[in-house]
């Protein structure tokens, strides 16, 4: 009987762990932080032993294989010693991939891939296909192929997630584009962070199909170092393309050999530039898979995108608050401060990445009236924005920030929470940045009397 060591026993680990108990492996689950008291009970339900506080090297190098949880790195210690005794270590998405029969449609990019992700779902899901959700949303991969399979699965992976690729071959897969993300993973290279990304396309072959960016520097980049196979088609909102997908006056105009599509762009319920990049890269994958230009209207006009997305949370004395948690990096919060008309109270702040904010120094410039640093290290925050904003505050606490944000709004402003970083410092993860958030707001009592 085969070894498996699951090192992480949160969502992706747990699916990894009873997928393999189910098929007939020996498994071992070792966190090195604290497992959860529900977490635990269902692996002693299933019967698989676990350990929580360290990794036991003993037991975890005398595994055929180790499926280890996206968040670390291959820098770790435990890693580190298993690849030096030439044991394989892989992503969840990996070992799943080998009990699925469904075809694949894989997204990734620096910006854009979760609502990609979840808009090609739902297109695909309106228009009849038996198709499934996973990835780096929703639920485990593998925890579903422990119920059922489908004809088609739309998974969202992260670089993170791609680099434990050794045999995963999308049949469609997209790239949204490439920015400088999670430089602190990669040493500080953009080529390793481009060379990441790019492994999502080398296994897949002429019969594949790949969306990309026509516009994206860093795409190009990969395109000229990597070997790639697949059938290309190119998205654009700015130039109209031969072969993918383009906006034209007032619609979206998609095309593949086998079929068309035109999408009045006022058909679509969500908003923004971005989003028009999104829809194309969806709206591509649905035409591919077979959807029809009268469903995806449809589809298009019935999708909701996910919490933390630039979400309306409340207006309060004409002073609206957004909701932008996900905008973990630089050039997702450019989308969500470029996206807005109005003055802006922006917070932002958290762990920082190796983010280089001179790319949003003219829209802070234009746009932001006040910025309140939400993190326990704000030092390099406020030196960017320092020569551009007057009023520069910080805090670590969300009610304050948004009791900050109550005060100095006035009726037509925007108060922001984007923070261009990661959360870890003061939150769990970003959603419950965002839930926090949204709490705070909430709790707001109108200043002015009806």
């Amino acid at each position: 009987m085969k070894q498996i060591a699951i090192l992480g026993a949160g969502e992706s680990g747990l699916g990894a762990a009873m997928l393999a108990k189910r098929n007939g492996f020996a498994v071992w689950v070792s966190d090195a932080g604290k497992i959860s008291d529900a977490r635990k009970a269902l692996l002693e339900m299933e019967e698989i032993p676990f350990e929580e506080g360290l990794h036991s090297e003993a037991v975890i190098l005398n595994s055929d294989l180790i499926i280890k949880s996206p968040g670390i790195p291959t820098s770790a210690s435990i890693v580190k010693k298993a690849l030096e005794e030439g044991i394989a270590v892989i992503d969840e998405l990996e070992f799943a991939y080998r009990f699925s029969a469904g075809k694949i449609i894989a997204i990734t990019g620096t910006n854009g891939k979760t609502t990609t992700t979840l808009l090609t779902y739902h297109l695909l899901k309106e228009a009849g296909l038996d198709v499934g959700l996973a990835g780096n949303v929703g639920k485990s991969w593998a925890a579903q192929l422990l119920e059922k399979d489908h004809d088609w699965w739309v998974i969202e992976c992260s670089s993170f997630q791609i680099d434990g690729f050794f045999s995963f071959k999308p049949s469609i897969a997209i790239l949204t584009n490439i920015t400088p993300d999670h430089m602190d993973r990669y040493d500080y290279q953009i080529d390793n962070y481009i060379q990441s990304k790019f492994r999502l396309f080398k296994n897949m072959s002429s019969r594949n199909q790949a969306i990309l960016n026509v516009a994206d520097p860093f795409t190009q980049e990969g395109l000229k170092k990597a070997k790639f196979r697949p059938e290309t088609f190119w998205i654009s909102k700015d130039q109209k393309v031969d072969k993918g997908a383009f906006v034209s006056e007032d619609a979206l105009v998609l095309k593949t050999p086998e079929g068309s599509a035109t999408i009045p762009v006022d058909a679509l319920s969500i908003q923004g530039e971005h989003n028009l990049m999104n829809a194309l890269c969806a709206g591509m994958a649905a035409l591919m898979a077979g959807v029809d230009e009268a469903s995806m209207i449809k589809a298009f006009g019935t999708f909701k995108n996910a919490p933390h997305r630039m979400e309306l949370i409340r207006e309060i004395d004409g002073v609206k608050f957004i909701n932008d948690s996900k905008g973990t990096n630089v050039e997702a919060t450019a989308y969500a401060l470029d996206a807005y008309k109005n003055p802006l109270i922006w917070i932002a702040g958290g762990v920082d990445k190796g983010n280089d904010y001179s790319v949003v120094s003219s829209i802070v410039e234009e746009k932001v009236k006040c910025l309140i640093c939400l993190g326990k290290d704000n030092e390099k925050l406020k030196k960017a924005f320092h020569p551009l904003i007057n009023d520069i505050r910080e805090t670590q606490d969300i009610k304050e920030a948004v009791s900050w944000g109550q005060l100095l709004g006035v009726p037509g402003d925007v108060v922001l929470l984007s923070p261009a970083c990661a959360s870890f410092d003061l939150f769990k993860n970003y959603e419950d940045r965002g839930n926090q958030f949204r709490a705070a707001v909430q709790e707001l009592k109108p200043e002015t009397i009806a």
